[in-house]
C-alpha cells in the first residue's frame, strides 16, 4: 500500500478513486508519566514519554486508515493528512485521512 501527502502517486495513473478513508486512536495520558514529564517540564528538554505516546498513536491511526483503504480494494492512499482534537482532560484523538485510489 502506498501512502502519500501529495494528491498523486508518482509515475503512476489513477483510475479510480474510491473515496475518503480514516483510521482514528484516543489515546490518554498516564499518571506516573504525567509526574515524570512535569518534572522533565520544570528542567526543560523533550517530553520523550509523550513523543512516544503521539507516535505510537500516529503509528495506529495510520494503520487503521491503511486497513480501510485495503477493505475497499485500494493500491494507494493519496493527500493523507493528520488532525487531533481533545476530548476528554488528559485524553485525546489522532486521525488519519485520506482518499483511497486504484492505480493502474
Amino acid at each position: 500500500m502506498i501512502l502519500t501527502t501529495t494528491e498523486t502517486v508518482e509515475d503512476r495513473e489513477t483510475v479510480e478513486v474510491l473515496g475518503m478513508v480514516r483510521g482514528n486512536t484516543i489515546r490518554a495520558r498516564n499518571v506516573g508519566r504525567d509526574i515524570t514529564q512535569g518534572l522533565r517540564n520544570i528542567v526543560g528538554g523533550e517530553l520523550k514519554a509523550y513523543t512516544t505516546l503521539l507516535s505510537d498513536s500516529r503509528e495506529e491511526a495510520l494503520k487503521r486508515m491503511e486497513d480501510a483503504a485495503e477493505e475497499l480494494g485500494a493500491d494507494a492512499v493519496v493527500n493523507v493528512r493528520f488532525e487531533t482534537s481533545g476530548v476528554a482532560n488528559g485524553a485525546a484523538e489522532l486521525l488519519a485521512y485520506g482518499t483511497a485510489v486504484k492505480l493502474k
